[in-house]
């Protein structure tokens, strides 16, 4: 066999390991020389160019015949990259002695496909798209029995008052309410800040400077206030619920209290779900006060429309349903925080790596369902106080 072609190995060693083309016999073949071990392949004088040589080898198509008398050790390393050189099957002829063919047997028989590069089938696309269907009807079907499950649990506290979990139901209170308020304060006065400038430089156009009273008080009142204070409660308290119960997931104090005998639900799910209720409503508020003095601020600024003006007119601008309506929905958006929440904490498996994708999970599907409610709620009550 005689070589027509040789890579630039002025600065390779003897035993370097390499490919060259090789003609023998009127037939095209690679020909791999050297010593293909992990020591050779480590020791080469120039890695990127000898990896550039085997990829131009690997990207011809034909033809797929390769000799192997010429190498001159062999090892697992130096198989496994001949094996994943040959795309992971046997080429069409190999020449190569008994002791290296049995070698590259023993990496044929071991090696797993890249997994990364397998295209799925029709039926695996198919089958993917029934797992996801039945997870979710999985999911649903949970969480309505959670839901059923708090209604029972407080059909219990109201028949028992006095053994209910007001010592949880106080402490998830000042956790979920008290300490959320310096946020939400900041975060509302500066949407409300926003809000008056876009709407200032709309208004003056038309000379209706005096309408930003009615622009900022319908929309934050009735749908930004109640809404910039459910996302931030959904992000901010949805995932420490749901990190809370998935780490006593992990540290199987869950299987204790089953164990003992203490329902879940009263002692888990209904606190916090109590809790959130109760606080979501006054966090709203909070939010809107804070979004509207924002609004007034810039207003004074940007329109001259001075501070009492604004509050004279705010009152007869937004009517009192508007704010009874946003009082209304803000808590049932707190319940379905805390039960998404709690679903994913329950569901979450004794692992970290669950524990992260728990949260995440809980924290996009409250937002999410909160826009959906919210949305249901503004199509619902279109004709009240508008």
């Amino acid at each position: 066999m005689n070589s027509t072609q040789r890579p630039p190995a002025s600065h390779l060693r003897a035993t370097a390991p390499r490919v060259v083309a090789a003609v023998g016999g009127g037939t095209k073949a690679h020909r791999a020389v050297g010593d293909w071990t992990a020591g050779a392949i480590a020791g080469d004088n120039d890695p990127r160019e000898w990896q550039r040589s085997l990829r131009s080898v690997a990207s011809t198509s034909s033809p797929q015949t390769w000799d192997l008398s010429a190498v001159q050790a062999l090892d697992h390393v130096g198989a496994q990259i001949l094996w994943d050189l040959w795309g992971q099957q046997w080429p069409v002829r190999l020449e190569a002695p008994a002791h290296h063919k049995a070698l590259l047997e023993r990496i044929a028989a071991l090696s797993t496909p890249d997994a990364t590069s397998l295209k799925p089938t029709l039926r695996q696309r198919y089958l993917a798209l029934g797992k996801a269907v039945m997870d979710m009807v999985g999911q649903l079907r949970d969480f309505v029995t959670l839901l059923g499950q708090l209604v029972l649990d407080l059909l219990a506290l109201v028949r028992a008052p006095g053994r209910g979990p007001w010592r949880d139901v106080s402490g998830h209170l000042y956790q979920f309410g008290a300490t959320a308020l310096p946020i939400t304060a900041l975060v509302g006065f500066l949407i409300g800040v926003v809000l008056a400038y876009l709407s200032a430089q709309q208004l003056k156009q038309f000379g209706a400077d005096a309408f930003i009273v009615n622009l900022l008080g319908m929309s934050l009142v009735r749908e930004l206030g109640p809404m910039l204070a459910a996302i931030l409660v959904a992000g901010r308290t949805g995932s420490a619920i749901t990190a809370q119960i998935g780490v006593m997931r992990v540290n199987e104090e869950l299987d204790a209290m089953r164990v003992m005998g203490i329902p879940l639900g009263y002692r888990l799910v209904m606190p916090r779900a109590l809790a959130l209720a109760i606080a979501m409503p006054l966090i709203s508020v909070w939010t809107t006060v804070m979004a509207l003095l924002g609004g007034m601020f810039a207003a004074d600024l940007a329109l001259g429309i001075s501070p009492q003006f604004f509050f004279n007119a705010l009152p007869a601008a937004v009517d009192v349903s508007n704010l009874m309506l946003a009082v209304g929905k803000t808590v049932v958006f707190g319940i379905l925080i805390a039960l998404v929440a709690c679903h994913f904490g329950l569901r979450i498996e004794p692992n970290t790596e669950s524990l992260g994708k728990g949260t995440t999970a809980s924290v996009v599907t409250s937002i999410t369902v909160v826009i959906l409610v919210d949305a249901m709620f503004a199509i619902a009550f279109r004709d009240i106080g508008l």
